[in-house]
């Protein structure tokens, strides 16, 4: 009997209660010791999981640099890592490469429809493993908004403009800055005047337009001043014999690249632009079946305006200026009527220099008429917002469908700025609810705010041109809109999900990009630029190496970088940093020391005087 009590002893209750007692103060002491031996060598890095909990907020004037080489799965490199070479510079006659612009490849090709002028870019072997030089006696850019009006000689020291577009007052060499009065080709009266007039046509003051594409933009001048109206404005231009026309409008903290109208589709989707502008910019656009006209058409939101100054338009007045005989012009202009109506558009003025034409917010009514006018044939397939080297078609994007001929196709856009935070109808279509986009937002609003701590330039106005490598749905860039910058919102053309139209939607600007290539922009001309989880997504693709090479040569001198990804990736990427002579440091992310996610932060601000 005794033996039986014995054995069923443990399962008394105030024995079981000790046995807990005695392990969990095991596992406390356990603990205790661990955390101490932890703190004691990385509570610094701890700071921002601290800061990201809202404790009482250390100094963080000086993030420490951290070290994670005990702690990640990269494997250890055959050598030690201070061995491998540094990069050197390229020859000077690099300053103003453009990879896939580059004068000496374009020769290569026709110039039937000046593909040309189109991008060329070198072979994965032709690419130059070195670093694109500044010219001598580079300076640090003027801030918005002086830079609208000013910029330094030295950084763009192209005198081509000054001369050949002297009488149009596009630029003028005053000493060693440039200035921009803001003259033009079809606006002599000054930029101001121009845009005056066509205020008198266009409600740009409603927050109905806010986004507009200006095609052979010169030195960016209307799309500066439409900035007065919070209207954003993607500014294009080619290469050609003016040079840097596209780096004039970049270093004066304009949206601009290097594109032109040729055999491939423009890299935006259907539906971007509240506003298509072109101000004597040379396209022929009633030839080869009217596609040019025909891409406008595309990338126009539905209710989108065109708006064309130059010849034809007003060649009454005109025609002995521009020497060219009546009877031609007139019939330009006749067959850009007929062009316009049989897409089904409307024009609704033509006052001076300037004519608009409206395109319909549906195609209930187009679709009925297209037979009678002749118009081009609807597209049956295929991606409308395919914008990456997809070739244009002579055929009328459709729609898409509505209930009722007084239905926008697509839905109706609030105005700006609501527009920004209004979950995008695309969004819906996809089954996105109001509450995800509510929480990319905040999500991308803490981010920032973090970013404002590592990088404390970011709240001083320092940055104005900046670059999203990897943009999503724009949330970055909504994130910034407090400050005096604009963001070129990169989708790589081949993400998982292609969100550049929601970008769009939300009344913000980029492009499609395959970052295996160059982009297409003049070296140093962007101050901030974002990486978050391209090196990942490109580690198979191709060499991080040429990816890290072509963000030294957009980045400007005194600029910044951020790359955000797993810990894995950032060290590699710090390699090459390293390599390039950048002081990168490694950062926790706002997740703290325990998520794989980091940030390289490269600050090249105190570099340049």
């Amino acid at each position: 009997m005794a033996n039986q009590n014995q054995k069923h002893c443990l399962k008394i209750p105030l024995l079981k209660l000790l046995l807990t007692i005695i392990l969990c103060s095991v596992f406390y002491f356990l603990g205790l010791y661990i955390t101490s031996s932890y703190s004691t060598s990385a509570s610094p890095s701890s700071i921002p999981l601290l800061h990201s909990l809202n404790c009482t907020e250390p100094n963080l004037s000086v993030l420490p640099h951290l070290d994670f080489e005990p702690h990640h799965t990269l494997s250890i490199p055959e050598e030690p890592r201070n061995q491998l070479p540094f990069l050197s510079f390229c020859p000077s006659n690099f300053t103003n490469y453009c990879p896939c612009h580059d004068p000496s490849r374009e020769k290569l090709y026709t110039n039937q429809r000046k593909f040309r002028r189109e991008r060329h870019c070198p072979e994965l072997h032709e690419k130059p493993k070195c670093l694109v030089p500044r010219p001598l006696g580079y300076k640090r850019p003027f801030r918005w908004p002086k830079s609208r009006d000013y910029a330094w000689y030295k950084n763009v020291p192209s005198k081509q403009l000054t001369v050949y577009k002297k009488s149009q007052n596009w630029v003028r060499l005053e000493g060693d800055r440039l200035v921009f009065p803001g003259g033009g080709t079809s606006f002599p009266q000054g930029v101001k005047s121009y845009v005056d007039e066509i205020r008198r046509i266009l409600p740009l003051k409603s927050g109905n337009i806010r986004t507009a594409l200006d095609v052979g933009c010169g030195v960016a001048s209307f799309g500066a001043h439409l900035m007065d109206y919070n209207i954003l404005t993607m500014s294009v231009a080619p290469r050609d014999i003016h040079d840097a026309q596209v780096q004039f409008a970049l270093e004066r903290g304009l949206p601009a690249m290097l594109g032109i109208l040729s055999i491939h589709r423009l890299p935006f989707p259907s539906r971007s632009f509240d506003l298509a502008h072109c101000s004597r910019c040379l396209v022929p656009w009633t030839d080869y079946d009217g596609l040019y006209l025909i891409e406008i058409d595309r990338v126009l939101r539905p209710g989108g305006y065109w708006l064309l100054s130059g010849p034809p338009i007003s060649w009454k007045t005109n025609y002995k200026g521009w020497e060219r005989p009546p009877h031609e012009l007139e019939e330009e202009q006749s067959r850009l009527e007929d062009l316009a109506k049989r897409l089904c558009w409307k024009k609704i003025a033509e006052r001076g220099a300037v004519a608009v034409w409206r395109k319909p917010t549906n195609h209930v009514h187009c679709l009925k008429r297209s037979r009678i006018w002749m118009s081009p044939r609807f597209c049956v397939e295929g991606d409308p917002d395919a914008g990456w080297y997809r070739k244009m078609e002579p055929c009328i994007t459709p729609l898409p469908s509505v209930k009722d001929t007084s239905d926008v196709s697509g839905g109706a856009l609030e105005k700006w700025p609501k527009r920004l935070n209004t979950l995008p109808h695309s969004l819906i279509g996809e089954g996105i609810s109001a509450m995800s986009f509510d929480d990319d937002n905040r999500l991308w609003k803490g981010r920032v705010k973090y970013y404002e701590i590592i990088l404390q330039s970011l709240s001083d106005g320092r940055y104005r041109n900046v670059m999203d490598m990897n943009a999503g749905i724009g949330g970055f860039a909504a994130a910034l809109i407090k400050y005096p910058s604009w963001v070129m919102n990169v989708v790589p053309f081949d993400a998982n999900k292609n969100n550049l139209s929601i970008v769009y939607e939300r009344g913000l600007i980029g492009t499609y990009m395959d970052w295996c290539e160059g982009f297409a922009t003049y070296p140093r001309t962007y101050d901030l630029i974002h990486a978050n989880g391209v090196f990942s997504m490109y580690m198979d693709k191709c060499d991080i190496l040429d990816i890290m090479l072509e963000v030294y040569r957009m980045l400007r001198p005194e600029g910044a970088l951020i790359i955000r990804d797993h810990v894995d990736i950032i060290v590699k990427v710090k390699d090459i940093a390293d390599r390039m002579k950048w002081d990168g440091r490694i950062l926790h992310s706002e997740n703290g020391p325990f998520h794989a996610e980091k940030i390289l932060l490269i600050d090249t601000s105190e570099k340049l005087s």
